[in-house]
């Protein structure tokens, strides 16, 4: 162990005694952006090595270059390559194709970091959070009381207490009543509650195992310890705080407390149905009794899991690596010591009990449907005094981001809830009647969705029209671009109607997603209107949609029918879909690749709404990006360029940001294709806005921004002032010629959002950004120059 660290120390020696000459060693540090790529795709070069990481993400150089520091002459006035690989943090094994299911958690979880940016933290700001926190908490209990639906109402209660059915189902035979109402020991309906109650259960342990083991994997990565300098007077944000990558004890008090809410939803789907017998006149007392302390149970446990969700948020301002562990061990045992009481407690003896009808599902799902409206309306108001606080016009649906995105939430929880409730009634009746099915309000739901996708196509076919009158502007303006002229006698000079019209096209296209905010506001508006006119509906009529009395039909009747129908098709097929996209997936490294490239938008931000979510990838690739960055530049005193691209550029500011202040007056940053301010600005302002990132170009030294017109997803960081110039260059061409050209015989491919490097420009910014990056230690800038300008130009 000593020689190992007597010849490290030699190392280190050698380096620092070459001083004058490491301080002219650059590294450019490349990281990739959505999709993944591999490392020699990034290096151009087969031979790489793997420098530091493992399997899931790593550093990579090229075979030549893996002792660069040991050799700072051969690499002067050129950087050393290194790509940062971490597109397995997202889509490396098939088994993440199942996190589809989750989608409804991470959507939810988005809402959170959606809040609007405010002139200071107040009871506001703590209150959003604790709103869609509750939110989240809505969602697992909602899955979780469409998985009791399934087994106890639609299995055990209906198909099994009905001879008919139970016949056509060989595998009930155990639990199933004959004709006259009898049956074997299972046959009673409390015991066959409690035996179907293990499938719900089964899935809120699956859901606890995979939070847990991806919370050991990903918010166990300890951050790269820091302090600002006391003579730094920026501030970094939320981001740049220590414990901002930490979520830890956060992930671990709300697994907690999600799963004792799964485990109570299954106690009361079972205790309550055998409690509800009870209370009929004439039963036991001693039964009767036992039920209502078992509601009282089940109500005190409710009460404990919200609170134990609205107790606390995030710790950001330190490393917080304390558990509560008391509550995370204590609150799930409790809620299944409940369980397990209300299971003994259903299948105690009632000879005399039949099941019937439905079980009251349609109070269940109405009532969740309600305290999600409720709180996506109290969400939207507290979001709007945020807002008026610091109103900003770039901020996607002026602070009304979150609200919305958590009513597609809940959308999504709807869909998924009837989906499989309904495939599962027709897959155990078919057409024949025999069972009663899914609540009443279920079908109600299916009904809104026809009209819900008329009002979105109206919305799309209004942006292609928008889009046509677009790219009819943009053909005027690629002429002017390219400088075409009829009379040129250069054949690639001269206008091609074709060539034209593919290049306007695109660029059209690529400005839909400037319009994303009023898709998003009008459907989760009218979602949130037909979501309160179904509950309405179900309530107040107790029969599914167009059921008409007997003799009568009118067209309304026969409209409401229809939608009902072809509504309840759509949902299932959306949740059949669902699970075919999943299992193909699985199997299909181009489609685990797409899902991937979902996980990588959507998965970013750290699990602070909902444990189930999909784990944040981001807190194992900024403490990666961090730790190297810091290392080397405090091994060599070099130079560092941060080279990102499209998702990697949000990773490169990210890990920018958490740097010592010293460090990161070291680091120039190169981004292209990147969604900083397009939509990570507007939908996420208190991380990203105007502020956020005027804060980080005066702390890094410099920092260039490519974009295109052509890309959808990249865009120009738009800075206020002078910083705009300073950091976006003006859109590049794309193509890079219009017609065949000297340097293009070819012609030349439209790029959009990919292979920034085949511009020239590339290269001329990256050189640029290494040579207004001064060696050895920055010095004390003079008086009035602001951070991250050198005082020469920036190209």
């Amino acid at each position: 162990m000593n020689t190992a660290r007597e010849n490290h120390e030699k190392v280190h020696e050698k380096v620092h005694e070459k001083a004058a000459v490491a301080d002219e060693t650059a590294l450019e540090l490349l990281v990739h952006g959505v999709g993944g790529t591999t490392p020699q795709e990034m290096l151009d070069d087969p031979q790489t090595v793997r420098v530091s990481g493992d399997e899931t993400a790593a550093v990579f150089r090229r075979g030549e270059d893996v002792d660069a520091e040991a050799r700072p002459e051969d690499y002067r006035g050129k950087p050393v390559p290194e790509a940062y690989v971490w597109c397995n943090l997202t889509s490396g094994n098939g088994s993440r194709a199942l996190w589809l299911l989750l989608l409804p958690f991470m959507v939810v979880n988005l809402a959170h970091w959606m809040r609007p940016n405010a002139r200071r933290k107040s009871r506001n700001v703590r209150l959003y959070g604790l709103l869609v926190r509750l939110t989240g908490l809505t969602l697992t209990v909602l899955l979780v009381a469409a998985v009791c639906e399934v087994a106890l109402d639609l299995t055990a209660w209906q198909c099994a207490g009905t001879a008919a059915c139970a016949d056509q189902r060989a595998w009930l035979g155990f639990l199933a009543v004959d004709a006259h109402g009898a049956g074997g020991w299972w046959s009673q309906p409390g015991r066959r509650l409690a035996l179907a109650s293990l499938v719900p259960t089964a899935l809120t342990a699956l859901l606890w195992y995979l939070s847990h083991r991806t919370w050991s994997a990903y918010e166990s990565q300890r951050p790269l310890p820091h302090q600002p300098d006391a003579d730094d007077g920026e501030t970094s944000g939320a981001l740049g705080r220590p414990g901002f990558w930490y979520g830890r004890r956060l992930v671990a008090r709300l697994r907690a407390a999600h799963t004792a809410a799964g485990l109570l939803t299954v106690a009361a789907a079972v205790g309550t149905s055998a409690a509800r017998h009870d209370r009929a006149p004439g039963g036991p007392v001693v039964l009767d009794v036992l039920g209502w302390a078992l509601v009282g149970s089940l109500a005190v446990g409710t009460l404990l899991v919200v609170g134990v969700v609205a107790r606390r948020g995030r710790s950001e301002n330190k490393l917080d690596i304390s558990l509560d562990k008391t509550l995370v061990r204590a609150l799930p045992y409790g809620a299944l010591g409940l369980l397990v009481l209300s299971m003994l407690y259903a299948g105690w003896s009632r000879p005399d009990w039949r099941s019937a009808g439905r079980l009251p599902g349609d109070t269940t799902f109405g009532g969740i449907a309600l305290v999600q409206g409720a709180l996506v309306i109290a969400l939207a108001v507290v979001a709007t005094a945020i807002y008026r606080t610091a109103p900003d016009h770039r901020t996607a649906l002026r602070g009304l981001g979150g609200p919305a995105t958590a009513m597609l939430a809940c959308a999504l929880g709807g869909v998924m809830t009837g989906g499989i409730a309904q495939r599962v009634a027709d897959w155990l009746d078919g057409t024949s009647g025999l069972i009663k099915g899914p609540p009443v309000l279920l079908s109600w739901q299916a009904a809104v969705i026809p009209p819900l996708l008329v009002i979105v196509a109206v919305l799309c076919a209004a942006l292609a029209v928008r889009t046509a009158r677009v790219k009819k502007r943009e053909k005027t303006q690629v002429g002017l671009d390219y400088a075409l002229d009829e009379r040129s006698a250069e054949p690639g000079e001269r206008p091609d109607p074709t060539r034209t019209a593919r290049i306007a096209g695109t660029r059209a296209r690529a400005a839909l997603t400037d319009r994303a905010p009023l898709m998003i506001g009008v459907v989760s508006s009218v979602t949130l209107l037909l979501g309160a006119l179904a509950v309405a509906g179900a309530w107040a009529t107790g029969k599914v949609p167009g059921t008409a009395a007997e003799g009568t039909f009118s067209v309304v009747e026969g409209a409401a029918d229809t939608a009902q129908a072809l509504g309840s098709w759509l949902i299932g097929f959306g949740f059949i879909l669902f699970v075919t996209w999943g299992r193909r997936a699985y199997k299909d490294a181009s489609a685990r690749r797409t899902i991937g490239i979902l996980w990588d938008v959507g998965t970013f931000w750290p699990r602070a709404a909902h444990p189930f979510a999909p784990p944040c990838y981001a807190e194992r690739a900024v403490p990666d990006l961090t730790w190297r960055m810091a290392t080397w530049t405090r091994a060599t005193g070099g130079r560092l360029v941060l080279s990102g691209h499209s998702q990697g550029s949000v990773l490169a500011a990210a890990a920018a940001w958490q740097l010592h202040p010293s460090v990161r007056k070291r680091v120039g940053l190169l981004t292209y294709g990147s969604p900083l301010e397009r939509l990570y600005g507007r939908w996420f302002p208190v991380h990203f806005g105007p502020a956020a990132l005027t804060s980080l170009h005066r702390q890094v030294d410099c920092w260039r921004n490519l974009h295109r017109r052509t890309d959808p997803i990249g865009g120009p960081i738009d800075l206020p002032g002078e910083c705009g110039p300073q950091v976006d260059h003006p859109a590049l061409l794309d193509p890079l010629a219009y017609g065949r050209t000297e340097q293009h015989p070819l012609p030349a491919p439209i790029l959009g959002h990919g292979d920034y490097q085949a511009d020239p420009v590339f290269a001329e910014e990256r050189t640029r950004l290494l040579a207004r990056l001064k060696p050895g230690v920055p010095q004390p800038r003079p008086e009035g120059e602001p951070q991250g300008s050198s005082g020469r130009s920036s190209g």
